[in-house]
């Protein structure tokens, strides 16, 4: 009997040339990925926001729901969240409309009034002559009536950007909207796709997420509304014209954590500066510091307590990559979104220390069965000893 042929060598792929094109796969797409989050920047940035607002509206809206349907709770959540910045842009934007047009249609007279004080002052009328700055002054002070029509033309230029935001806003809202109305659906169905054991944790973590940045964002508001107030009352008893537009700006700038309330303070001082300096501007400087005392050791810490508590480290890196990435409204949401991922982080590792089974002391681990398919061990035997049951050497 003839011996067959032998079968022709199979050929397989170099392992690699094969793991040289999963690395190129991979790299493409991951680089596709981050190209369409680069596309789609802007509706993600919206949708941050959107949710951000339907988890801070939740409360409210839970509450409400207790004494009436869901649909009016939410209209009524919302309706008010529509009228605040109405209300605060009527209080703010007449005095400012008003002041801005005082000021262009007395100009001429505040130069003459400053060209009297030069005259008056022998080095300020010396360079006046040489110079001939008080005529320059009232010739651009005169011109400056006319420049208000320029102003208009550029605020109408700017018509466009304001109906893109506000085209923006809407969206916000609507997505927020659904979000309040059908979200913890989602967040159920989600859930229920994840394995049995899991399942507890994460709406665990959802929950305490939508506790804190509701608590969060209620306590910063009723701080913010706290600066306000005692701001208008410190204003008015110094008699600083303006109190409640520089109350209004107070109390946004308090939103802002760890810088803002200087920020503001700093503002309020320089307009105290033109009313009456110096005893405005110091008591004014030394009721800021104060209160900001009061705020960082009292206010705050009794308003927060039931909110996540962040490190302080991690509120300055967060508020500094959300205003970088979203402006004063990322900083705004800089630390609510730095105790969810605080969250879920330590749900994480909660999740990751359950698992692990610490194996009493003194307990040997049982060694591994034998696999069938692994050849006997080789036998070493001295020469010319035939190995048993006709083994091969």
């Amino acid at each position: 009997m003839s011996a067959s042929a032998p079968a022709p060598p199979t050929t397989r792929p170099d392992p690699t040339s094969r793991g040289i094109l999963r690395t190129v796969l991979i790299v493409l797409c991951v680089v596709a990925a981050i190209y369409l989050v680069y596309l789609l920047r802007k509706p993600i940035g919206w949708l941050v926001l959107a949710t951000f607002i339907a988890v801070a509206l939740s409360g409210p809206v839970n509450l409400l729901n207790r004494h009436m349907p869901r649909g009016l709770a939410i209209a009524i959540a919302y309706l008010g969240l529509v009228l605040i910045p109405i209300g605060l842009g009527a209080i703010v934007v007449p005095p400012v409309v008003r002041e801005i047009t005082d000021l262009a249609n007395n100009a001429p007279q505040y130069v003459q009034d400053a060209q009297d004080w030069f005259n008056k002052n022998d080095t300020l009328r010396r360079l006046d002559r040489e110079y001939n700055i008080g005529d320059q002054l009232q010739r651009k002070a005169e011109e400056l009536p006319t420049h208000l029509d320029d102003a208009a033309s550029v605020l109408s230029s700017v018509g466009g950007t304001i109906v893109s935001s506000l085209f923006a806003a809407i969206n916000i809202l609507i997505l927020s909207i659904f979000m309040v109305a059908s979200g913890r659906r989602w967040i159920d169905w989600g859930v229920a796709q994840a394995r049995p054991e899991h399942a507890p944790r994460i709406t665990r973590a959802f929950d305490r997420i939508g506790v804190a940045v509701g608590n969060y964002v209620g306590g910063a508001l009723v701080q913010a509304t706290i600066a306000g107030v005692t701001t208008f009352v410190v204003l008015t008893i110094l008699g600083v014209p303006f109190a409640a537009p520089l109350a209004v700006v107070v109390g946004f700038f308090d939103l802002i954590p760890l810088v803002g309330a200087t920020i503001a303070a700093v503002l309020v001082g320089l307009v105290t500066v033109f009313h009456h300096f110096p005893i405005a501007t110091i008591v004014w400087a030394i009721w800021a510091v104060i209160y900001q005392q009061i705020e960082n050791t009292v206010i705050q810490p009794q308003i927060q307590k039931r909110a996540v508590q962040v490190h302080a480290f991690a509120v300055l890196v967060s508020v500094l990559f959300g205003a970088t990435l979203f402006g004063v409204v990322g900083a705004l949401l800089a630390i609510p979104f730095a105790a969810s991922i605080q969250i879920a982080l330590r749900e994480w590792w909660d999740y990751r220390q359950a698992v692990k089974v610490e194996m009493p002391a003194g307990v040997d681990l049982p060694e591994p069965p034998e696999r069938p398919d692994e050849p006997p061990a080789r036998l070493d035997l001295p020469p010319g000893v035939a190995p048993p049951n006709g083994e091969a050497k």
